[in-house]
């Protein structure tokens, strides 16, 4: 079964290196199945619940996965592998709407912000000591929070959405903990999950955000931490709105041992109020970042949360990088206070793209979704014909499988290259034709 590798040790952290170098070595390769445990236990000379430990211990770091009777296997892709590798590589002449970057037009100049940012340090270098949080950008990110209506709480500096998500899991859960997470869902994150050893619990949405009865389940089927995405969810664009967000603060009123993490993704690029869930668990932390509306290569997001969580990032981040780059977080400062992005235009840009493609795209009779953000999320009933078909027509979309667990099969299309009037109706009619397939017959398909 194992070919030329043999599983070796006596104990359960033993065999669960041995199948760990095995996996590196490249000895087991990806899919390949593993022993029955009485099996190996036997060949081993240990008792079954020996390698039950071992197996248990590879489940939960994600090295393996278990199908009941069809028994353990390596997992067909490692739990770090990056989601971005699932995609299409657009040949020259074909459109490329796949890649989830914001319009560069859209994007305020830097250089201005980073020399005076420069000029500061050189009149008063940072050393080691120094506070990790500029104070005015501590003061102008907090401002910003409570008109938002986001509760009180301390705040820290990360690079970027996906560190802070990374840093608040690590400070409260351990591997073979459950989190409860969007599906579709931003594939960064997908990824980062099962890299922590954590298991997904997927929860469905709509274009307001997670079904609170899909978030109910999860967490009575022991799920100890919910992830939420406030404002233009990647990839469907949906967003929270006042409604859902009472129903989901109700069910989360009912499970206050739950970690609640808010990533508002679509700070600074759109236009519909934050309806923030926090308040109603023990431990929860809101993250925004500035990639979005500033520009991807600006690594800082700013975090806020329960005293403990925050002070648990910030302690753990003392013993790793220290701090993000003062230099940085002056730049950001100073194109916050020149006000160097304005939201509402940025949001109207982009809304203008994706509601004329979500119309276009409904009258062609194709269900599509994009309430807000820069992407807009087209079920399908074929998806690896979808996007083949769609490369064929001179489009390159983002295949759905990089942002799924268990939701129907489905395309991203990212509407920032995109120019309005004959862009929109050319796309949308090819997105019809690849739909509908080799029959000829369109499908509206179903959102989650």
């Amino acid at each position: 079964m194992l070919g030329e590798y043999r599983i070796e040790g006596r104990r359960a952290a033993e065999i669960a290196a041995s199948v760990e170098r095995g996996v590196g070595s490249g000895g087991l390769l990806p899919g390949q199945p593993l022993p029955p445990m009485r099996e190996l236990a036997t060949e081993l000379g240990v008792n079954p619940n020996t390698v039950a430990a071992a197996y248990r211990t590879l489940r939960e770091r994600g090295v393996i996965e278990t199908a009941g009777r069809r028994g353990s296997r390596v997992r067909s892709r490692p739990a770090s592998t990056w989601r971005e590798e699932i995609r299409v590589e657009p040949p020259e002449g074909v459109r490329d709407v796949a890649g989830g970057n914001p319009d560069p037009a859209l994007l305020p100049p830097l250089a201005e912000a980073f020399v005076a940012a420069a000029a500061r340090a050189a009149a008063d270098p940072v050393l080691y000591g120094a506070a990790p949080v500029v104070p005015e950008l501590d003061r102008l990110a907090r401002a910003g929070l409570d008109a938002d209506g986001v509760p009180a709480g301390p705040l820290a500096v990360t690079s970027g959405a996906l560190d802070a998500i990374e840093r608040v899991l690590a400070a409260h859960l351990r591997p073979g903990d459950a989190v409860a997470v969007e599906d579709p869902g931003w594939g960064s994150l997908l990824d980062l999950i099962p890299a922590l050893g954590l298991r997904p619990i997927p929860v469905a949405v709509d274009d307001e955000g997670p079904l609170p009865e899909a978030v109910e389940g999860a967490l009575e089927r022991g799920a100890r931490a919910l992830l939420v995405t406030s404002r233009a969810q990647n990839p469907t664009g949906a967003s929270v709105g006042a409604a859902r967000a009472r129903e989901l603060r109700a069910v989360l009123a009912a499970h206050p041992g739950t970690l609640l993490v808010e990533d508002d993704h679509g700070h600074g690029i759109v236009d519909l109020s934050l309806h923030p869930l926090a308040g109603g668990t023990e431990h929860w932390a809101f993250v925004r970042s500035v990639a979005k509306a500033y520009g991807p290569d600006l690594r800082l997001a700013v975090l806020t949360g329960d005293e403990i969580t925050v002070d648990r990032v910030s302690g753990r981040q003392r013993l790793g990088p220290g701090w993000v780059s003062h230099l940085l977080q002056e730049a950001v400062v100073r194109l916050w206070r020149a006000g160097a992005v304005d939201p509402a235009a940025v949001a109207a840009s982009y809304g203008a793209r994706r509601d004329a493609l979500v119309t276009a795209l409904r009258a062609r009779r194709i269900a599509a979704h994009g309430r807000s953000g820069m992407n807009v999320w087209v079920p399908v009933p074929d998806e690896t014909g979808a996007v083949a078909r769609l490369l064929q027509s001179g489009w390159a979309v983002a295949p759905g499988a990089r942002f799924r667990l268990d939701s129907p099969p489905g395309v991203r299309v990212t509407v920032s290259p995109l120019g309005l009037g004959d862009d929109i109706e050319a796309l949308a009619d090819a997105v019809a034709e690849a739909v509908a397939g080799p029959r000829g017959r369109a499908s509206v398909g179903r959102f989650g």
